[in-house]
């Protein structure tokens, strides 16, 4: 197991020294940092749903996962969730099991064993499943999606997971009312997701941290909607981010 590095909440995360980035942001925490850029805008969204299917990119630490579950059992709302999630690191799943976990999760202890040995969890109305491999080719195998984490590494690092003909596997992926959030507010990350047929809004949970949801549907919501198409006009040398021949 790798060196476990505290956030300001608490709780640890750790560093990747393929993409030089830390998993979290240190200065938000990572429990915060998935409930205010994930977990509460989504099931918000969604909130007069009672079967919910979430992807989320990419595993990781499964903050994203495991937080999901805590919120919804601490707020007793109950649904029926399916979780996918690709993730190309084994040996990191294989570690979960020895990370220290903050003591939200204790409660979530036999999930976290059962991911960490077997990929896959199914109990009532919890079905988690984890995919070694390519996120690319695995996200083609995926229908009928309502909720979308795009947690990946920076598009500086990552590009391969911010790409247009990545978000165009994304909206076949999905329904027609899907949400796909984000931390990047990137104006080539934006025009990515605008290019695979998405509209762009953008919210501010924290009142100092903006971020961006995507929508399939241009609609009335409690969020900045962002005109992609004046953002182009104004800004004639950002471009979209494709995939390198």
């Amino acid at each position: 197991m790798k060196e476990f590095i505290k956030t300001i909440d608490g709780s640890n995360t750790l560093f990747s020294t393929k993409y030089n980035q830390h998993f979290h942001d240190l200065k938000t925490g990572a429990i915060q940092e998935a409930f205010t850029k994930h977990i509460i805008p989504s099931l918000k969204y969604h909130k007069n749903k009672k079967n919910l299917k979430i992807l989320d990119i990419c595993f990781g630490i499964g903050y994203n996962t495991l937080s999901t579950i805590y919120y919804l059992q601490k707020n007793n709302i109950e649904i029926n969730l399916e979780i996918f999630s690709p993730e190309f690191d084994l040996e990191l799943i294989e570690s979960l099991k020895d990370f220290e976990y903050p003591e939200e999760f204790k409660e979530l202890k036999s999930i976290i064993e059962e991911l960490s040995k077997n990929k896959k969890y199914q109990k009532n109305k919890l079905k988690i499943e984890l995919f070694i491999g390519d996120a690319r080719e695995y996200i083609k195998t995926l229908k009928e999606i309502d909720i979308v984490y795009q947690d990946a590494f920076s598009s500086e690092v990552n590009s391969e997971l911010w790409s247009v003909e990545y978000f165009k596997d994304i909206f076949e992926a999905t329904k027609d009312d899907c949400i796909v959030t984000t931390y990047s507010i990137a104006t080539n990350v934006r025009l990515s997701l605008y290019e695979a047929g998405f509209e762009i809004y953008e919210i501010n949970p924290n009142g100092n941290r903006k971020q961006t949801f995507a929508i399939k549907q241009k609609k009335e919501l409690k969020a900045k909607y962002i005109d992609m198409e004046l953002k182009k006009q104004r800004n004639k040398e950002a471009k979209a981010i494709y995939d390198k021949l």
